[in-house]
């Protein structure tokens, strides 16, 4: 994959601080951002203070790099030369386990433990189901004309192969097996938190990483103060918010229903599925989850998105994280512990 050139970003979708920089002859350093299009299929802005352009860019360029390499690990639909990645996992599914890099097996791990804690709402084994939806997604937006939905006997098909105990990891061989020849793993719930928690380790303090929406921050601006990030309101434009927050550090995630769709005979059908049903989740417009751990952070937004808000608000408990839900008829409710959050 050919590396784009970083750009300058001139407006983030949920970030509210692109303010203007110094004047050149203050002293101190200066806030950059920088944007780039090539990595898990969404927009990628790296911002934060530097003393120099040069020095900011070095940090950029190494941060979009490292996100490179994470994005072909975790692509389900390209090969890439001398490369096992989560494609090369589901070819082989039902033939034999693929020697895979410990980045691979330490996401699937995660995985793992949150199917289990989340009574398999945040499932990365559920692939099959996932394809049909994409495919239909895809060739509707291609084609408004002939826009359709998976048909329900595909889906149901498909449901019968989504067990994550048919994925085995074998931590010291670092392996991973499909025993199931029809399943296929799909870590879009939980792979760009993942590699944006990763690579906003690598990043000095007081930056801000956003990976398509998963927001890490890294300490808070030079002069103190928070980064203030938004949560947009579904029925809004892109610089409309239900709430803003303060945030100096960890993570900021939302899975929405207005962020991946397409509509068939009016009906609208969003990317967040839920496997008990194998359908688009319908309780809720939005669900914002902020959490230390990034990676924990979207694989929470897209679990509690498909949950009633009492069983959420008890998974956010034991991970000890805060959310901030979005109804179908505009109201809003929160967790207590996000009011601290709250932007004046």
């Amino acid at each position: 994959m050919r590396l784009r050139k970083l750009l300058p970003l001139v407006l983030t979708v949920c970030l509210l601080t692109a303010c203007a920089a110094p004047a050149e002859t203050e002293a101190g350093p200066r806030q950059y951002q920088a944007t780039f299009l090539d990595v898990f299929d969404t927009v990628t802005t790296v911002m934060g203070y530097a003393e120099s352009e040069e020095a900011f860019s070095q940090t950029a360029q190494a941060a979009h790099d490292l996100l490179l390499e994470y994005h072909q690990l975790y692509d389900i639909y390209n090969d890439y030369e001398g490369l096992n990645n989560l494609k090369t996992v589901n070819d082989a599914a039902g033939t034999a386990p693929v020697t895979v890099d410990n980045r691979i097996l330490d996401l699937l791990l995660l995985c793992r433990a949150l199917y289990d804690e989340s009574g398999g709402k945040v499932n990365a084994a559920m692939g099959s189901v996932l394809t049909l939806w994409h495919e239909a997604r895809e060739d509707s937006i291609d084609d408004p004309a002939h826009a359709y939905i998976p048909a329900e006997d595909a889906i149901q098909a498909a449901l019968e192969h989504i067990s994550f105990d048919s994925v085995v990891l074998d931590e010291e061989a670092s392996t991973v097996y499909l025993t199931d020849p029809a399943q296929r793993l799909d870590v879009g719930a939980v792979a760009k938190g993942y590699a944006a928690g990763k690579v906003a380790e690598t990043l000095p303090e007081g930056m801000v990483l956003s990976l398509g929406g998963n927001i890490c921050v890294t300490g808070a601006k030079p002069d103190g103060s928070p980064w203030v990030v938004g949560i947009q309101d579904p029925d809004g434009g892109g610089t409309d918010y239900a709430a803003r927050l303060d945030i100096t550090g960890g993570a900021v995630v939302t899975s929405g229903d207005y962020q991946r769709y397409y509509t068939v005979d009016g009906v609208t059908y969003h990317h967040i599925i839920d496997p008990d049903t194998g359908a688009p989740a319908r309780r809720y417009r939005s669900v914002t989850v902020l959490c230390p751990d990034s990676g924990l952070a979207d694989a929470l937004s897209t679990a509690v998105f498909t949950m009633d808000e009492a069983a959420g608000r008890d998974l956010l408990a034991r991970y000890g994280a805060e959310a901030y839900w979005i109804y179908p008829d505009g109201s809003a409710v929160w967790t207590e512990g996000c009011e601290a959050y709250f932007h004046p």
